[in-house]
């Protein structure tokens, strides 16, 4: 049976029209996120009625449809992220978590390290990737299947450095503030607010226009491909690197047990035959791989990444943060310039906490060059040579030469956004 070109044409326009009027119907209705259930416990037998009812019960979000301007900042632990954190945390129309897949890593691998291989550092990838996509959508309750014990009612308190966000430490996730508590520190947040009410914190999310999540748990850009791609979120990263050798010193001294061989290292000048290097080869491997696909512009990271180098931004921090701001397409408020202008002059005593931002930020940067022994400093030069070089980090040839070029080591270098 033959069929004319005109019954051709009209199944072929038919088809069209479905498929558009598919696309619309899924763009346009609210998307129904259900919980997953326990990551340790999720076998397949579960009971359906239970299932049912608990999507029946959960809130209906709608997606960003791009009406928002996501930001994650990529980064590696002490390599200033928490500085960086604090530029979107000031913000009044940022909401801003830090480190939410801190629950995801502790949950299904409560024993990861920087020391553990990369495959079980990526065991954890597919669930970081669900629960950001469910976070930027301001679904705050996906949080509970990872969050032990398991929150009641919505509300809990063992959120993970809850007080390093300003937007749940302020009403109306905070109802118990008053006009005197408007700028409380960490510890206090914890204290006058009492536990966290997931509820009012999804409410609050959706009253900013944007949403900024801090994170040292994943290890490379490639990593966040679906998340970039997707259309309903306008995701942007902000990869943040810091010079390997002040990644070292900054985690040897934070970090005193973990790093108790390199520290004995430098102490001794006697080098541990059982020191675990890929505590540091793993950092300059991951800078390397992450950067190198960023510096390539691949098609889907097109306007959508960014790579600052701490040191750049620890020189002239104002003229940095307005330049990430500028490509991130958010005008920067009066509130992240105080706050940059009171963090970045203060001295020797200013960051008494571990995680503090308040310090001489150019001071701060180079500050390892007298922490480190000059052996571990030629030994983490030849380990991260190719990674050195291309993020234009000089190297020193002797103990004199490291003292005395300060902040020189760092190359000019314009690593202008891909657009």
């Amino acid at each position: 049976m033959q069929c004319s070109w005109k019954a051709v044409l009209l199944l072929a326009l038919a088809s069209i029209a479905i498929q558009y009027t598919a696309i619309r119907t899924f763009t346009a209705k609210s998307f129904h996120s259900c919980p997953i259930p326990n990551p340790v416990n999720c076998g397949l037998s579960q009971d359906t009625d239970v299932a049912d009812r608990l999507c029946d019960e959960s809130p209906t979000f709608s997606y960003n449809l791009s009406r928002k301007t996501h930001v994650l900042i990529l980064a590696t632990t002490r390599s200033g992220s928490s500085f960086v954190g604090q530029l979107f945390n000031q913000h009044f129309d940022v909401f801003y978590l830090f480190e939410p897949l801190y629950h995801v890593q502790y949950t299904l691998i409560p024993k990861l390290t920087q020391s553990k291989s990369t495959t079980d550092r990526r065991v954890m990838l597919g669930a970081s990737r669900d629960l950001l996509r469910s976070l930027y959508d301001c679904d705050l309750y996906f949080l509970e299947n990872y969050i032990k014990p398991q929150p009641v009612n919505h509300t809990t308190d063992r959120l993970f450095r809850r007080g390093a966000s300003k937007a749940l430490c302020s009403p109306p996730v905070c109802e118990s503030l008053g006009a005197v508590d408007l700028h409380l520190e960490e510890g206090d947040c914890v204290k006058k607010c009492g536990t966290l009410n997931l509820t009012l914190a999804t409410e609050s999310c959706r009253e900013h226009g944007h949403v900024a999540i801090k994170t040292v748990r994943v290890p490379e850009v490639s990593d966040l491909r679906a998340l970039v791609e997707d259309p309903r979120l306008n995701l942007k990263v902000i990869q943040l690197v810091r010079d390997p050798r002040g990644i070292l010193a900054s985690r040897s001294e934070t970090f005193r047990d973990t790093y108790r061989l390199w520290r004995i290292w430098d102490g001794t000048g006697r080098k541990p035959y059982n020191l675990d290097v890929t505590q540091l080869t793993t950092v300059c491997e991951d800078f390397w791989n992450s950067v190198s696909t960023g510096l390539n512009r691949p098609l889907w990271l097109k306007g959508k990444y960014m790579l600052v180098r701490y040191e750049d931004l620890a020189r002239n921090p104002m003229k940095k943060t307005e330049e990430i701001y500028d490509f991130l397409g958010i005008p920067m408020d009066s509130n992240v310039e105080r706050w940059i202008q009171n963090n970045t002059r203060g001295d020797r005593s200013s960051s008494k906490h571990k995680y503090g931002t308040v310090r001489n930020s150019a001071a701060t940067a180079e500050k390892w060059r007298f922490r480190l022994s000059y052996e571990i400093v030629a030994f983490t030069q030849h380990a991260c040579r190719q990674v050195l070089a291309q993020l234009g980090y000089k190297t020193a040839s002797s103990e004199e030469e490291l003292k005395n070029l300060s902040i020189s080591l760092v190359e000019e270098r314009d690593f202008l956004p891909f657009s």
